[in-house]
């Protein structure tokens, strides 16, 4: 029974270690060259809702956002979050980065 075992546990760690390998590295900030405002939805204004939505970027090695992932905020101002972050412009880079990015809504 070991010796099944032995070999599924060698594919899975190989697997992990790759998989490690090739995903985007976690950074402190790499500067926005280009920052689009967010739209702020017109419920949002008439329930005078404001806050600050939590994005995780992945950004690609020429400054360009690949993917967003919602890490937090109002489920009403996420999409308009979304939607800018996703047109922001990143300074260039070796790799691919994750960034973690804030959008502010304020109603003022």
């Amino acid at each position: 029974m070991r010796r099944c075992l032995a070999p599924a546990l060698a594919a899975i760690m190989l697997a992990s270690l790759l998989a490690a390998q090739s995903a985007p590295a976690p950074t402190k900030g790499r500067k926005v060259l280009f920052r689009t405002a967010p739209s702020y939805p017109e419920i949002a204004k008439k329930m005078h809702i404001q806050g600050t939505v939590k994005i995780e970027a992945t950004v690609r090695a020429n400054g360009i956002v690949k993917s967003t992932r919602v890490i937090g905020g109002s489920p009403v101002l996420v999409q308009a979050a979304v939607e800018a972050v996703s047109r922001w412009k990143f300074e260039s880079a070796q790799n691919d980065t994750i960034e973690v990015v804030q959008v502010n809504f304020d109603d003022q």
